[in-house]
């Protein structure tokens, strides 16, 4: 069980929609989720998003858990049907110069600053995230227990994975539209190869070692 605000508690198989109902149930709504995509990718930008739903979504999960096919299908529902969905995208040159912990929670509060309708409560993916102006709850794997993480989970992921597609287009040798810029060894062979391009976060390990013209993995 989890503890929520005024002593409530949530059952572990109250379902997906389980702590927006609870929440709801104690005047704390509208309840937004916030979370990212790309937090472990060395190239592209980081991208937030926030979500307010107001009724289910069908076949919504954690977009880990979706095929591709279904997750664009969802993404397409999230956006229908959400009370509202709020994105912020942050350049791999700003993941690089404001550090990625900065710019994550920079990202996460500035995709719930831009939404519309203001929530009552916020449930994140992993780590609080402070100076929200609301009450919160971090959630571990938030985005497989709570509809509007997974709903925000999904938002970023098809997001993001579109950008990485048109870069692609412009950078056809990295193979973005296949890894989308995570460190899979064809993009590891890549950067041995090539070095890296302006899109990859300069700051990264790996990507520092490929400028330095040296071998490491991840």
């Amino acid at each position: 069980m989890t503890t929520l605000a005024k002593g409530s508690t949530i059952r572990r198989d109250a379902g997906l929609y389980g702590y927006e109902r609870a929440l709801a149930r104690q005047g704390l709504h509208p309840v937004a989720g916030v979370d990212e995509a790309g937090r472990g990718a060395c190239a592209g930008p980081l991208v937030a998003a926030a979500v307010v739903l107001d009724r289910p979504i069908p076949g919504l999960a954690d977009s880990k858990l979706l095929t591709e096919k279904r997750r664009e299908s969802c993404f397409e529902l999230i956006m229908q049907r959400a009370a509202d969905v709020s994105v912020v995208v942050v350049p791999a040159a700003d993941c690089d110069r404001m550090g990625l912990q900065h710019a994550n929670i920079t990202a996460l509060r500035r995709a719930l600053w831009k939404l519309e309708v203001r929530p009552g409560y916020v449930l994140t993916d992993g780590f609080p995230v402070d100076g929200l102006g609301v009450p919160g709850l971090a959630m571990w794997k938030g985005d497989r227990v709570a509809a509007s993480i997974a709903a925000a989970s999904v938002i970023a992921k098809v997001t993001r994975d579109r950008i990485m597609v048109r870069m692609h287009e412009q950078f056809p040798a990295y193979d973005f539209a296949t890894h989308k810029g995570y460190s899979t060894p064809v993009h590891q062979a890549a950067l041995r190869s090539l070095g890296p391009c302006e899109e990859h976060r300069k700051t990264y390990v790996n990507v520092k070692a490929a400028m330095e013209g040296t071998h490491h993995e991840l």
